[in-house]
């Protein structure tokens, strides 16, 4: 550091400044990139402008102004923006300075639990803010292996439902964890995390939201069936709705894509 900032006559309080608004926009965009994938979830073709209009009151909310040409240099810049004869848009970030890993399930078949989990972050509105749901789904039975609801968008919630997930796990040599190109996924603590229970790494594609399409309707089953879309007073009763609504979706709520059994018995099976 001390010869970098020699180098480029630079202090390091200079430096680290400059790191740190890396960061906050990093994450900023993430979120923006969130409600984006929310609204689109239900209305796939809804224009920039009725987007802005329809998210004011949340941007208002982030940690730094949003006004209406950056939103839509975020769109632009993220491929968000609705284009004709285009049927997706790209709901992640993958804009930072870890390295990206490839797709290892395109392709697979999964014949068994714990052979692949895929993980997501999304955000619930509280009052004067927003806190983050990070869950980790074994792709097998469609059981949410894995939950934590944290204040922020920092590496801690994702790894602490990371180690919740891989608890239940006997072998993890054996597994895959696959996500999107988001920071935390793609941070040294997550990945470390990964390689010391021999996890392999998966990542979706840029630009290709299908990629993790089974955490995405996961998080959207959540929000519609369960109500996490509502606005909630504060942490802590954020996270008791999260916790009832798991425990409901993994031992009582029947799956179609599984044959109408719940995820808890299709993963036990």
């Amino acid at each position: 550091m001390k010869r970098v900032c020699a180098m480029f006559h630079l202090t390091r309080q200079a430096v680290y400044k400059y790191r740190h608004a890396m960061v906050r926009q990093t994450v900023q965009e993430y979120m923006i990139i969130k409600m984006v994938q929310d609204v689109r979830r239900k209305m796939p073709m809804i224009g920039g402008k009725k987007l802005y209009r329809m998210l004011a009151e949340d941007l208002e909310k982030l940690n730094g102004s949003v006004g209406r040409d950056k939103f839509f240099d975020i769109l632009r810049k993220n491929e968000l923006l609705v284009k004709r004869r285009r049927r997706y848009a790209t709901t992640t970030n993958s804009r930072h300075w870890f390295y990206v890993y490839g797709n290892l399930i395109k392709g697979r078949t999964v014949d068994g639990p714990n052979q692949v989990f895929v993980a997501d972050i999304t955000y619930l509105r509280l009052r004067d803010s927003f806190c983050y749901l990070a869950l980790v789904t074994d792709v097998y039975s469609r059981k949410i292996v894995g939950y934590d609801v944290s204040s922020s968008l920092s590496i801690d919630g994702a790894l602490r439902a990371l180690k919740m997930a891989l608890c239940g796990v006997e072998d993890t040599s054996k597994l895959v964890h696959h996500s999107d190109r988001g920071i935390q996924y793609c941070s040294h603590e997550y990945t470390d995390l990964l390689k010391v229970h021999k996890v392999s790494i998966s990542m979706g594609e840029a630009g290709n939201p299908y990629d993790n399409a089974i955490a995405e309707r996961i998080n959207g089953i959540l929000k519609t069936e369960f109500l996490l879309d509502s606005t909630f007073a504060d942490l802590e009763a954020a996270t008791r709705a999260v916790r009832e609504a798991i425990m409901i979706y993994n031992d009582l709520r029947p799956h179609m894509s599984i044959n109408y059994q719940t995820p808890s018995a299709r993963y036990a099976a």
